[in-house]
C-alpha cells in the first residue's frame, strides 16, 4: 500500500447522471458511477485499493455515502 499521509478525499453528491465527482485533496480525479470507478480513481491517485475503507474517515461523503450511486 502506497501511504499518503492526511490525504482527504471527497466525493461529491450524485448528479442527474448519476456519478459522483471525486477530488483528493485539491486535485479533480474523476467521476465515479459506482465503488469500481471510485476506487479505480483512488488507485490512480496513489492509493491500494485493497486497503481502501469506503468508512473510512479520511473519505468525506456529500449526498449519501457509498450505497447511494444516483
Amino acid at each position: 500500500m502506497t501511504y499518503v499521509p492526511e490525504r482527504r478525499i471527497v466525493v461529491q453528491r450524485p448528479t442527474q447522471a448519476g456519478g459522483r465527482c471525486v477530488h483528493a485533496d485539491d486535485t479533480f480525479l474523476g467521476v465515479a458511477y459506482g465503488i469500481v470507478d471510485l476506487l479505480e480513481l483512488l488507485r490512480r491517485a496513489g492509493l491500494d485499493p485493497e486497503e481502501v475503507r469506503l468508512n473510512d474517515p479520511m473519505i468525506k461523503w456529500y449526498g449519501g455515502g457509498p450505497e447511494v450511486w444516483g
